[in-house]
């Protein structure tokens, strides 16, 4: 290609935020940025901050729901970092900081007691609820930032009863130890989510860079969509304004920490429910699944990503458990027959005290546990149905009804789980793997005919 500048050689990029081309003229091969004409300084100075603050290759190398989760995530930090200015000072307070009748042995005691309750409720959380913080990140992310949220407002109230100090700080650690081990594992959980280039560090070495310099990182993001150069001197200013104000001050403590509060939630809320993730889990699928079942319309991943609940629901009527031993679907070698009955797949489903129940086989693929579990909930669904339109039958009669309704759940799924499958696959959904929370019992059962 020639123009009235000269031959161009070769062109290159970096990612999609710069191109530049290479030009023979007169002999000479020179480097040229295409389009450098009317380019500003400013250009430059959002360079500099995307290599900063952003992972090498933005936007191609993560997820499309990185930027508006990072502005929202970022957004929550600045106002937990201010809550926990406020929270950090009384509990200095209650901890005898500018009290001369206060003893270092006994603030020390308090701390320790403080650190230590924190340690225990970590372990305990981590053993009960870790392996649920993959498949419902969502949930536990919003939940650990109104835990903190609560733990901060307990910290602020400390000092003004001095008889429960240490049993309200002692709380407090708890929650926030909590809060520490949710919401470090959630985060991780979305990074894998947002990187689509296996660059998991360097999401998560910028992501800890934005909110180390929460701040400034607003600011810059601001600067850049509105050229308000004011707001980068307002928020580099707020902390150092801040403490003067609230210190001997309840009321206005009070006031800023609850108005943080709210920008801190809201912001998080937006933020989870930004996220899309392609990556099926026990909420996402039956979202899809339910929809299926009622038009046979496949959900894209933006759409049941939104209809997705954020929040725990109390009261499930028919709750499900998934890779569980045989022996909570079959008592009796009747009942693994009943369970075998029409049923050719790697996996066993019965029903036991009101619970859907999933026995997996160790040859199981990821499209065998998917399809179990869209089978479970076709069975909650049926066992819903009868319990709210019949009373509590006779325990045999109840229990043989409950086999009936295995075999045709069985019978549901040979007809509408490969026409499903192909959909889901076509609406955008990653079926190479799952985020369902299956338990680790593997089961082999002999056939009748073996």
């Amino acid at each position: 290609m020639e123009t009235d500048k000269g031959v161009v050689l070769a062109t290159e990029r970096y990612g999609s935020a710069e191109s530049w081309k290479y030009v023979s003229k007169d002999g000479v091969m020179e480097r040229r940025r295409d389009g450098s004409e009317g380019h500003s300084g400013g250009n430059s100075v959002f360079g500099v901050f995307k290599s900063v603050f952003l992972p090498q290759g933005y936007p191609e190398s993560v997820s499309d729901d990185y930027l508006q989760y990072q502005f929202w995530d970022t957004m929550q930090a600045f106002s937990s970092s201010l809550s926990g200015t406020l929270a950090t000072q009384a509990s200095l307070r209650g901890f005898g900081v500018g009290n001369q009748e206060a003893t270092v042995a006994a603030a020390t005691v308090t701390w320790l007691f403080k650190d230590g309750t924190g340690m225990l409720g970590r372990i305990l959380f981590a053993w009960r609820k870790g392996s649920k913080l993959d498949s419902e990140a969502k949930k536990w992310r919003l939940f650990a930032d109104v835990l903190n949220d609560i733990a901060m407002f307990m910290e602020i109230l400390a000092p003004y009863f001095p008889a429960c100090f240490t049993f309200i700080v002692c709380t407090a650690g708890i929650f926030k130890s909590i809060v520490g081990v949710a919401g470090g594992a959630t985060r991780a959980a979305l990074t894998v989510h947002q990187a689509r280039r296996d660059n998991m560090a360097d999401i998560s070495a910028k992501d800890g860079s934005q909110v180390a310099a929460t701040p400034t990182f607003i600011t810059l993001f601001i600067i850049k969509l509105t050229n308000e150069t004011l707001v980068n001197l307002a928020g580099l200013l707020v902390s150092l304004i801040l403490i003067p104000l609230v210190t001997d001050n309840p009321v206005l403590t009070l006031c800023l920490f609850f108005l943080f509060t709210v920008l801190h939630l809201f912001a998080n809320y937006k933020a989870v429910r930004s996220v899309v993730m392609e990556t099926f889990n026990e909420a996402r699928l039956s979202i899809v699944l339910q929809q299926y079942l009622k038009d046979k319309r496949i959900l894209s991943p933006p759409e049941a990503n939104q209809r997705e609940p954020v929040f725990f629901e109390f009261g499930q009527t028919v709750p499900m458990k998934l890779g569980v031993r045989l022996q909570e679907i079959a008592q009796s070698p009747e009942d693994l027959q009943l369970a075998l009955k029409e049923n050719s797949m790697p996996y066993l489903l019965g029903i036991r005290n009101g619970c859907v129940c999933v026995c997996l086989g160790p040859e199981a693929s990821v499209s065998d546990e998917i399809r179990a579990m869209c089978q479970a909930v076709v069975l909650s669904n049926m066992l819903s149905s009868s319990n709210s339109r019949e009373a509590t039958g006779a325990a045999p009669k109840q229990q043989k009804g409950h086999w009936e309704m295995v075999h045709e759940s069985h019978k549901l799924m040979d007809a509408i789980f490969n026409p499903f499958l192909k959909g889901a696959e076509a609406a955008g959904w990653d079926m190479k793997r799952t985020m369902i929370d299956w338990d680790e019992w593997r089961v082999e059962w002999k056939t009748k005919s073996s």
